[in-house]
């Protein structure tokens, strides 16, 4: 996944996600879910999934009912997975695929090998070194997961942005240009029964990076490399907009005996025209007989990395939105108007106060490993409504925030202060919301203060 916005150079889609959404009216005995739908079509529809969110009833009440198919969001990348060198952590990537493998969900695994999100000793390997730290990674990730694992991004994002088809600049790549085909072939000798997928941004229609990609796993396929499957990431927006060759584009990549699957799907926009694209998306896979699926990247708006172009099949408050009714409805199911109440949430916590007077609390959900976390905020308003809100959130010593989502953060150490942004500022009467952030260091405690607008 990408953490910057990626621009494809493609033409605006035409036919595909022109017009209305056209869809043949669901017989009676039609499926109500996504997961359920896709399934009558010989497909999975999943989702990307964080550990430290799956105590929210609300979300994992969706997860549950609606997706048959998880990709942990961070949790399996190298600096989750493999903090220290040689010291493994699997515990919040064994939280989410232990939980899907109990409710019969399939797992993605995300992955083995990127340039991105190394830990700092890896980052300063280089040459031989670092080659033989990533085969160790690989193999020893792998290992772990054997047998539980449907499909792994076992490179990802490996190709440059632009015109010239070229492999990006990374220390993976300058230990030598077959770094590719060794991920793959140790990921194959660790879990022989895993199907392995390359995964990339900005080669949904055909274009120099994906011509690239082609290239390379079609000379994997001549020379035995074993690669399965080809993962396209699909972040579309008005200025990356869904290609009009996306089915076509599929399908050559099917036409080479490989599986393909959509696989970070988030197209952000409102209403009826982020519905037909939507729809448009899931029509080119059900197009594609080799299409295994398709993953959304994240549950609510609010989940979202591109939070603020509320890019996701539901509302912040986990309401389903026009999109989640055109996906559903083109893989032929029919809606029963599903709301956050079927997921049993928990009552928001009262506060006594006087009426007219705003105010709010804070609490902070942890989820921590060496020498980083990621913690979740969750500011709940008083018995007025909020304009808006702050929180602050003391870190100890020696700790610093690198990343915030949905609040605009004021400093990085000591005592941070986090603001709403313009979508969720404005909290109803005893209503929530949700920011997070990414730190490095030791984790802050589950306390935060609270000021009200």
């Amino acid at each position: 996944m990408r953490r910057s916005l990626a621009i494809l150079t493609v033409l605006t889609s035409g036919a595909l996600t022109a017009g209305a959404v056209a869809v043949l009216a669901p017989g009676a005995n039609a499926a109500t879910t996504l997961g359920a739908a896709a399934a009558e079509k010989g497909r999975y529809f999943g989702t990307a999934v964080a550990a430290y969110k799956l105590s929210d009833p609300v979300y994992s009440g969706i997860l549950d009912r609606e997706f048959t198919s998880v990709t942990p969001e961070n949790e399996m990348k190298w600096d989750a997975t493999e903090p220290t060198q040689g010291t493994f952590t699997f515990t919040s990537a064994d939280t989410i695929v232990n939980r899907a493998i109990a409710n019969g969900q399939k797992v993605r695994g995300h992955a083995l090998a990127w340039h991105s999100q190394q830990p700092g000793w890896a980052q300063n390997l280089s040459g031989t070194a670092l080659r033989n730290a990533m085969v160790n990674h690989v193999t020893r990730v792998a290992t772990h997961y054997r047998g539980k694992i449907d499909s792994w991004d076992v490179v990802n994002e490996a190709f440059a942005d632009g015109s010239t088809g070229a492999r990006r600049d990374s220390n993976l790549q300058r230990t030598g240009n077959d770094w590719i085909e060794v991920a793959f072939r140790a990921a194959r000798a660790a879990d022989p029964a895993a199907k392995l997928c390359y995964n990339d941004y900005n080669t949904d229609g055909q274009n120099a990076k994906s011509n690239a990609v082609y290239a390379m796993v079609s000379d994997f396929k001549a020379r035995g490399v074993p690669i399965d499957c080809v993962g396209f990431q699909s972040h579309f927006n008005a200025q990356s907009p869904l290609p009009s060759d996306y089915q076509a584009n599929l399908q050559r990549f099917a036409d080479l005996g490989l599986d393909v699957q959509i696989t970070e799907l988030d197209i952000e926009g409102s209403g009826t025209t982020q519905a037909n694209t939507y729809a448009a998306a899931t029509r080119a896979c059900l197009a594609v007989t080799r299409c295994n699926g398709i993953t959304v990247w994240g549950i609510r708006d609010t989940d979202s990395w591109r939070a603020s172009g509320t890019p996701l099949l539901f509302d912040g408050n986990g309401n389903p939105k026009a999109a989640y009714t055109a996906v559903l409805n083109t893989l032929g199911g029919t809606t029963t108007s599903p709301s956050p109440s079927q997921s049993s949430a928990s009552p928001s916590p009262s506060v006594s106060q006087p009426p007219g007077t705003r105010s709010c609390a804070a609490t902070v959900a942890i989820n921590a490993w060496t020498g980083g976390f990621v913690a979740t905020v969750k500011v709940t308003a008083g018995a007025t409504a909020l304009t808006g809100w702050t929180a602050a959130v003391t870190l100890p010593s020696g700790s610093a925030v690198t990343n915030t989502w949905n609040a605009t953060a004021s400093g990085s150490t000591a005592t941070v202060s986090f603001t709403n942004v313009g979508y969720n500022g404005p909290v109803p009467a005893a209503g929530t919301t949700e920011f997070g952030f990414q730190g490095t260091g030791p984790a802050p405690s589950t306390t935060a203060t609270c000021t009200a607008r």
